[in-house]
């Protein structure tokens, strides 16, 4: 896969960890490091399966899509698709607050 999409992945990850109170945020970034590989993949799949039992009281269909993008540093074939998913929501995310921004 191209270096672009994991350059994508990791501005994505960095805005993310911007808007996070400071200790969720410094989790995130032990998780994203490379020496985190062996508890990012159970994290990731424990939030995949915990999304898809987003019917129970405390999951929620929130934890589908963080797996998935935990996933993507690790997997190659994912890191387009993701990318491109979440440049999408960034860009749904900018044309709602300034719809919202009186002028």
């Amino acid at each position: 896969m191209s270096d672009h999409h994991k350059r994508e992945l990791d501005r994505h990850f960095a805005w993310f960890e911007g808007k996070l109170p400071r200790r969720p945020a410094q989790f995130v970034v032990w998780l994203r490091k490379p020496s985190s590989r062996l508890v990012r993949i159970p994290v990731a799949g424990l939030l995949v399966v915990g999304g898809t039992l987003s019917f129970l009281p405390v999951l929620g269909l929130w934890m589908l899509p963080l797996g998935l993008v935990l996933f993507a540093q690790d997997v190659p074939v994912l890191q387009k698709p993701t990318a491109k998913t979440l440049g999408w929501v960034e860009r749904k995310w900018i044309e709602r607050q300034r719809a919202r921004t009186p002028q």
